[in-house]
């Protein structure tokens, strides 16, 4: 236990006294961080009001577009070529063309600028031409005017309650939850996992293996280095959620005025868990939000997203499979590495390890986020190579603790303690093969020899 705890001590403290680890401990918390603040800070700024020039042929579409923060309407009643040719020497961003027939007629608008509008502002002006169409079809053919068909619609909200705790279950927050702890859990094990893979083939191409192989079993070596580097994971990862909580808290508290104002134009959090609703100008409506709400009901609301969310097994089980994962896969990633003399040879060998991981992300964010306590999002939450990124996935959504973390868990040390053992057999023949290339067939043979 000494000499491995001296290669651990040894793995940690070069790796945290490299200049790359201080740049990246203090790098990526501001990345992060900038995740949340930059799309803030740009909502909070506009991008300057855009004109359109409406030039309606129909008279259906007259004075019944509705303004918004960003989009005005101007309505022409040049022919068009007139109104092309005008644009050219106005500001206004662009025109609509509403062609004859009548909207009896399918027919397609027309916008005419000189810059392409993006997504949001075409989705804008569709929704917008739709709604009208629709309460004029309403009213002119069956009768209907929009504040009749407005006083019938209803607005039921689906309040989701767990029957065990009794606590409201926000489907929406558990699914980010999901999503982000598999997406990191998927980051670290591949970031991590490749560094003890880089590590074994500068040691052995250096021949410094031979040295150190002289005075500890190979076994010890590969333990050592495999945790080491875990516990500089650890260490980086605690640091950039330390660091980027205090950068949000700074800018919070900086621009306190402008998160305020951005977060009073938001819906609150229904019952539902919906987080913001939008009305069908695709802005957000807030008529019946804030409006409706005291503040008081309105951060009664935000707390109760807030203390469904259990926490401790959340980050008790990120922990868990953060470190499981990692050891898992890194014995594997240490096995090829001394498999190999240099990197580019070890493509042939990645493929096998990484097809589990990549796997398992695209099932958890197409599959299992949508059907999280089906049959297939169960099993591989239980299997050791695909439980570290579905079973977090799962957690958020709530996982019984005897009958389905716990087999998980102890599955993911036996898968670890039985991959360790295979990659140690190859590891102790592998970092003193020099000069070639080694197969699946060698790796087998060294698998199976005996000591």
């Amino acid at each position: 236990m000494r000499k491995i705890r001296l290669i651990i001590q040894r793995e940690y403290l070069t790796r945290v006294k490299k200049k790359s680890f201080v740049i990246m401990t203090f790098l990526g918390p501001i990345l992060m961080a900038s995740v949340w603040i930059v799309p803030l800070l740009l909502a909070t700024r506009s991008d300057g009001i855009k004109t359109i020039e409406v030039l309606d042929e129909t008279g259906l579409f007259f004075e019944q577009f509705n303004e918004t923060a960003d989009v005005k309407y101007v309505y022409i009643s040049d022919d068009l070529q007139t109104a092309k040719e005008n644009l050219a020497g106005s500001e206004h961003f662009g025109i609509l063309y509403i062609p004859k027939p009548s909207y009896s007629t399918p027919n397609a608008f027309f916008l005419y600028t000189y810059k392409n509008p993006g997504l949001n502002l075409k989705m804008q002006l569709q929704e917008a031409a739709n709604k009208i169409l629709e309460n004029k079809k309403l009213e002119d053919v069956y009768g209907i005017d929009a504040q009749t068909l407005a006083a019938v619609k209803s607005n039921i909200s689906l309040v989701v309650e767990d029957i065990r705790t009794s606590k409201k279950s926000y489907t929406e927050v558990s699914w980010a939850l999901g999503f982000i702890g598999g997406m990191l859990i998927y980051f670290f094990i591949f970031m991590y996992g490749a560094q003890v893979m880089r590590g074994v083939i500068e040691e052995k191409t250096s021949r410094i293996i031979e040295v150190i192989v002289s005075s500890v079993r190979p076994i010890q070596l590969m333990l050592g280095k495999i945790i080491g580097l875990a516990l500089v994971g650890l260490t980086q990862f605690l640091l950039w959620i330390l660091l980027t909580l205090g950068i949000i808290t700074a800018f919070t508290a900086i621009y306190a005025d402008q998160v305020t104002s951005y977060k009073m134009g938001e819906q609150p959090i229904t019952s539902s868990g919906q987080l913001f609703s939008t009305d069908q100008m695709g802005m957000p409506d807030t008529k019946d939000g804030l409006s409706a709400l005291s503040s008081d009901e309105n951060i009664s609301q935000i707390l109760d997203v807030f203390f469904s969310i259990n926490y401790g097994i959340i980050i008790f089980a990120f922990l868990f499979y953060f470190i499981g994962g990692y050891l898992l896969y890194a014995a594997m990633f240490a096995a090829i590495g001394s498999a190999v003399d240099n990197e580019a040879d070890t493509q042939q060998f990645m493929l096998p390890v990484t097809i589990p991981l990549i796997f398992s992300l695209i099932i958890g964010v197409s599959f299992v986020l949508n059907n999280p306590n089906g049959n297939v999002a169960y099993w591989l939450s239980i299997i050791p190579l695909t439980s570290p990124i579905i079973m977090m996935i799962r957690i958020p959504f709530g996982v019984n603790i005897y009958t389905e973390l716990l087999p998980s868990m102890i599955l993911l040390i036996l898968g670890f303690l039985a991959t360790t053992w295979i990659a140690a057999k190859i590891y102790r023949t592998g970092i003193l093969m020099y000069g070639k290339k080694a197969s699946y067939r060698e790796l087998w043979k060294w698998m199976t020899y005996k000591v």
